[in-house]
């Protein structure tokens, strides 16, 4: 931050920045730094990326189809007795399940650095929330609304 702070008043001191530009960044750096220690509360987890998004769907076919000719999308992985196919590039992105209600993102799965399921529910439940495991989700916890979020290894 400090280099941005001097680039500033250099800018301000050659006249390549107004008076008004150099106090609209340094509120703006003043406000990003207020923000800083808020971001870096201690959570129990570090998460680092949607995993994948799982959508239920009633032609299995036709959606594999779609994200093969529209994204490029490739299947890794199938489950054919759940009806269940898993695509991406190089790592699962998203995963199709001919499954009722149709049309619906069913869940997200997160991946967190450090994955260990027994730390992982202790940790939790210390937060009052329960970790679950079925077929349809995999290890995973409801969020306040109910929705299921997947967790998984990075």
């Amino acid at each position: 931050m400090d280099k941005v702070i001097v680039d500033l008043v250099t800018q301000f001191d050659a006249g390549t920045l107004s008076r008004r530009q150099l106090i609209q960044g340094l509120t703006v750096l003043a406000a990003a730094g207020a923000a800083g220690p808020a971001a870096a509360q201690e959570t129990p987890f570090k998460s680092t990326r949607i995993d994948h998004i799982s959508i239920q769907t009633s032609n299995l076919q036709r959606s594999i189809e779609f994200y093969n000719k529209i994204f490029g999308l490739t299947v890794l992985s199938e489950d054919k007795e759940n009806e269940i196919s898993r695509m991406g590039v190089t790592k699962v992105l998203v995963s199709l399940h001919h499954k009722q209600p149709f049309a619906v993102f069913d869940h997200i799965a997160i991946a967190i650095d450090g994955f260990d399921r027994d730390a992982t529910t202790k940790a939790l439940a210390a937060h009052g929330y329960k970790a679950e495991q079925n077929l349809d989700y995999g290890f995973y916890v409801r969020d306040p609304e109910g929705m299921p979020v997947q967790i998984v290894a990075t």
